[in-house]
């Protein structure tokens, strides 16, 4: 029987990293197109961690979830988390392994498929099986201009996919799950890197743009540093994260980071307010899943307003003064 294995990242908070369960509904998907294959996760954590879980596991539709449990795994390591993954690989032989294309997971995915012989296919936006029953895993290519569905020929096919692509359930998914304990033979890794201390930058202490309930996003159409400042105040009033479409950051009005897109982030926010961005595909991809989307732009053809709910043909330089204005007024 096929296998399909989940990396389950455990975030710096001690709690499991929400991609986990967006690749754990979209792999019951895969599942029934490979003859419902069997759904695990890996879970590598320090001790005592893993019971806390137990319960999200088995309501996300895991038949089996291989854990190694071990103090030494309180900070992420890339020597031991990919020693321990390379074994647990090795024992269970999936057909499938994924990854969240987060910081941790663009670390770990690439040392796993080196020591193992295979392929990776990195930061999809787009997972399916095909005819033959292999993973066709999609991503941007060509800076964004093109999307490429690209096949592994060796086993485990592996793919990192960018968090927010898929939803999670909306419902529990109860499987009589199989926890799995497995002894990490970590003892003779010396690690390379000590982990010291962490220092959260200001940047992303502002911008949590992944679980942001409202994001303001600015284009090409706020042309400089003062139009982006003016976006922050509003962004301000409102209680919103700031972000920023491609156009915007090669005009260098924004760091890389809040950059939304195929080749930025995936955001599936309550409220996206898009203002001077004229709505290219690259960058719709990133927030067309967001629950009401606004557009501001003084282009009445501008692509935006083709996947917008509500649009505002108008200078957004005239406008968000005005909303500012009314706001702090009420």
């Amino acid at each position: 029987m096929s296998n399909i294995l989940l990396y389950a990242e455990v975030t710096r908070d001690n709690y499991l990293h929400t991609v986990l369960f967006e690749l754990a509904n979209k792999a019951q998907e895969l599942s029934k197109k490979l003859d419902n294959a069997e759904v695990s996760a890996l879970l590598i954590c320090k001790t005592g961690l893993a019971e806390l879980y137990k319960e999200a596991f088995i309501n996300s539709g895991f038949d089996n979830v291989y854990i190694a449990e071990d103090n030494r795994f309180t900070h992420y390591s890339t020597e031991m988390y990919s020693k321990v993954a390379i074994d647990i690989i090795q024992e269970v032989k999936p057909d499938i392994m994924l990854i969240g294309a987060t910081t941790q997971g663009r670390d770990l995915a690439p040392r796993i498929a080196s020591s193992l012989h295979t392929g990776l296919t990195a930061d999809c936006i787009g997972l399916d099986i095909n005819e033959k029953g292999q993973l066709a895993a999609t991503r941007p290519t060509f800076g964004g201009k093109l999307m490429a569905t690209i096949l592994c020929k060796t086993l485990p096919q592996m793919a990192t996919v960018r968090p927010k692509v898929f939803k999670p359930a909306s419902e529990n998914i109860v499987k009589d799950t199989k926890f799995i304990y497995i002894k990490p033979e970590i003892d003779n890794i010396k690690k390379k890197v000590e982990f010291i201390e962490f220092v959260k930058s200001m940047n992303s202490v502002i911008n949590e743009l992944d679980s942001a309930d409202i994001i303001v996003a600015g284009g090409r159409g706020m042309k400089n540093e003062a139009g982006f400042e003016l976006l922050k105040n509003f962004a301000e009033k409102i209680g919103a994260s700031i972000a920023a479409s491609r156009g915007a950051v090669d005009m260098g009005l924004a760091s890389q980071d809040i950059q939304i897109g195929q080749t930025g982030k995936t955001v599936t926010p309550k409220l996206y307010i898009a203002c001077g961005i004229s709505g290219a595909i690259q960058h719709i991809v990133g927030m067309n899943e967001s629950d009401k989307i606004i557009a501001i732009n003084t282009d009445k053809n501008a692509p935006i307003f083709e996947v917008c709910d509500c649009g505002i043909v108008a200078d957004v330089f005239e406008i968000l003064p005005q909303i500012t204005d009314q706001l702090s007024k009420s």
